[in-house]
């Protein structure tokens, strides 16, 4: 049988799965509805509008608490993006997209064949887009083109280097030159306060398995009021079935535990600012060894944290376990996630963890480097 204890065990730092730790409510709700479609027993022939559980009003909820007109769940934040992509494109339109975006933002443009402008980030160490960028890549579409983009999409917080981007600027750009607007909020959204109205969003995507603290796969696409006969078009033929999600998404485990965590996000985004806290607190002190540097937008306005650190694989270099000193180093005093065998640099995220965890972390590192020093 397979077995996994890792967030019983060990501090995990590995960024993709720092917000989607589950509690022992959430595991117990999983159990209950683990069996395939258990979440349609009381199905009337649309998942939104089951009452047992409550979907129904889940969906509701979640449209208040992304500050959505209309929310519909889907597999994950890629097929959200997709879903936006082939409703708004035909093939050889143009799409905008920032570079720091994640891949499968990329692999959804080659699905629905539309032609792809990136908007440059700056240069190293900090990777950042900036509005000013949009704009000035919007321009350089609308003079090529002789029109606007179709669609403009921005990553609100990366994956590589944890870069918050100024979601309200751009979309205040995109609303100038008459651009439906879509925020990847996989990273943010469940993390910290995240409200489509406010910050000018036509559509939101979020992943809950990444930032929601549940199993998944399951994402949440919001959609705002002007598209949404568009995005919830009914078939002819079964007049409960919306087209653009094939009838119906996600049956299973992930959409209960969904309803039980909700309540608890609204309470945990009002603490973001402590999860910042606990990055900067972890970023100065890992400086202070020697020759680490955080890359990317500094100060820290997000969790995940890419660090450089080519002192340590140099380090590697001279000792028997090569760059897997690291890892091992870290997995003997409780601590994984990192990458096996990376020393050059790593991603970590400090989210979840306690102030006494962060200290230990910090402690554990400082151990290393001081061992592996005398050693050499």
């Amino acid at each position: 049988m397979l077995n996994r204890y890792r967030e019983e065990y060990f501090i995990n730092l590995n960024p993709i799965q720092a917000g989607g730790k589950t509690n022992s409510l959430i595991r117990k709700v999983a159990t209950n509805f683990v069996d395939g479609y258990s979440i349609c027993d009381y199905c009337a022939g649309a998942l939104h509008r089951i009452e047992k559980p409550p979907v129904c009003k889940l969906i509701i909820d979640l449209a208040k608490f992304l500050g959505t007109d209309e929310v519909v769940l889907t597999h994950g934040a890629r097929e959200g993006k997709f879903m936006v992509m082939n409703l708004l494109l035909d093939p050889g339109d143009v799409i905008i997209i920032d570079s720091n975006r994640h891949y499968s933002t990329y692999v959804a443009t080659e699905g629905v064949k539309a032609r792809v402008y990136e908007v440059p980030c700056t240069s190293y160490p900090y990777f950042e887009i900036t509005p000013d960028a949009y704009e000035e890549t919007i321009k350089e579409i609308i003079k090529k083109e002789g029109t606007s983009p179709k669609l403009a999409l921005l990553t609100h917080v990366d994956g590589d280097y944890g870069n918050l981007t100024n979601a309200l600027e751009i979309s205040s750009i995109c609303k100038k030159y008459e651009i439906p607007f879509l925020l990847n909020a996989a990273y943010t959204a469940g993390r910290m306060k995240v409200n489509a109205k406010e910050l000018g969003v036509d559509f939101l995507v979020c992943s809950c398995h990444k930032s929601f603290g549940i199993p998944g796969p399951l994402g949440i696409l919001g959609i705002s009021e002007k598209y949404k006969d568009i995005f919830l078009k009914k078939s002819e033929k079964y007049p409960k079935k919306d087209i653009s999600l094939l009838g119906c998404t996600s049956r299973s485990a992930s959409t209960a535990t969904l309803i039980e965590t909700l309540p608890h996000l609204e309470n945990r985004v009002e603490n973001y600012e402590e999860e910042v806290e606990k990055a900067r607190f972890f970023v100065e002190r890992m400086e202070s060894l020697g020759e680490i540097k955080q890359i990317g937008v500094k100060p820290k306005k997000h969790d995940l944290i890419r660090l450089e650190t080519p002192f340590l694989y140099e380090m590697g270099l001279k000792h028997r376990k090569k760059g897997y000193f690291l890892y091992e180093e870290l997995q003997d005093r409780g601590i994984t996630g990192l990458t096996p065998g990376q020393t050059k640099w790593f991603k970590i995220s400090t989210y979840g963890l306690t102030w006494k965890q962060v200290k230990y972390l910090v402690g554990a590192f400082e151990e290393i480097v001081h061992q592996e020093t005398n050693n050499f």
